[in-house]
């Protein structure tokens, strides 16, 4: 019994670790983004910038201040044995034209079966399934972004980050209901470890309507723990263009991103590409948003979000909703907003 646990253990160990932590995904921040469909990084023009690009300061509000908070589970509807992953997040940035703060906490917990012969399976349940491999990631993310323009059309920035993170591993039993098992995984202990991490952005304005936007995280790739917990967070490069419209009374803003590395996650690899458009109304008041966006790596799939704004005086409440074939995109969320 002692060997069938321990050789338990270590498939679970291979399985869960088999793949990096996607816990730093663009799309798991930002409300606003991803009613959008994930397509920011060349709009980033409130306080999530410091999550999207940080060279969005310096064309966002004089003044912006963002609470938001999301769940991605995925898929929606998940089998009981996985695969499977959780994602609740929170973030908090204040920004001005040319420095931010930010503190984000992400808690993913990821699931995927376990065979009797030591195997793992991210497809489906096997006949000699004797357990469920687990893993949680465990994300404090601290932030102080700086901005600087260089000439009238260039802006360049950076965000200097002090992460908190850790893993742990386990098992879970066969049968079991997956959002049982992933709320388990949830409250595994683990260790947190400190590094120091960078990303860098840059926006480029063509005119007062167009703008095109790069932004890389995790320049140095900072690694946490060892062994069986060992996490790397990889680097991710994405490139994103937008173009804005309207009058006082309206405006429209339409925008596509496009993902230049490939994340693995328990579900597969991901690289996207999205598009989605925002328009307000009466000033101001009352915002709608749409986008699509399709993952181009792994099993592919689809997604269609959806999202709003309403406010008065400078602050506002955002809402999504994202679903689709592409299960790593969906979720919901909501945010607070104060910007003038």
């Amino acid at each position: 019994m002692k060997t069938v646990v321990c050789g338990l253990l270590a498939a679970a160990v291979v399985v869960v670790c088999a793949s990096p932590a996607a816990a730093q995904m663009f799309e798991l921040v930002g409300t606003r983004a991803q009613g959008m469909g994930g397509a920011f990084v060349a709009v980033a023009d409130d306080a999530t910038a410091t999550w999207w690009n940080p060279a969005g300061l310096a064309t966002g509000q004089t003044f912006s201040l963002v609470w938001d908070m999301a769940e991605n589970l995925a898929p929606t509807n998940p089998p009981p044995q996985g695969p499977a992953s959780l994602g609740d997040t929170m973030g908090f940035a204040l920004t001005t034209p040319a420095l931010g703060f930010s503190y984000y906490r992400l808690r993913i917990s990821e699931m995927q079966p376990l065979s009797s012969n030591g195997a793992g399976t991210s497809v489906r349940q096997e006949e000699g399934a004797t357990g469920i491999g687990l893993r949680t990631f465990a994300l404090h993310q601290f932030g102080a972004t700086f901005g600087q323009s260089l000439g009238g059309n260039v802006v360049m920035a950076s965000t200097l980050k002090l992460i908190r993170a850790g893993t742990a591993v386990s098992i879970g039993p066969v049968p079991g209901n997956a959002r049982d098992l992933l709320d388990h995984a949830g409250e595994l202990e683990l260790g947190l470890e400190t590094q120091a991490a960078l990303d860098v952005g840059a926006m480029v304005t063509f005119s007062r309507q167009m703008r095109v936007g790069i932004s890389v995280k995790h320049l140095r790739e900072p690694e946490f723990g060892e062994g069986e917990t060992r996490m790397v967070l990889e680097r991710q490069a994405r490139v994103g263009v937008a173009v804005m419209g309207g009058g006082t009374t309206a405006t429209l803003t339409t925008a596509a991103d496009f993902d230049l590395t490939t994340l693995d996650t328990a579900l597969g690899e991901v690289r996207h590409i999205g598009a989605g458009a925002e328009a307000w109304f009466f000033q101001r008041l009352v915002g709608l948003r749409g986008g699509f966006s399709t993952n181009t790596a792994g099993a592919g799939g689809n997604a269609w979000s959806i999202g709003g704004s309403g406010g008065m005086r400078g602050f506002y409440v955002d809402g999504f909703m994202t679903l689709g074939s592409d299960a790593s995109r969906d979720g919901w969320g909501i945010s607070a907003r104060v910007a003038f």
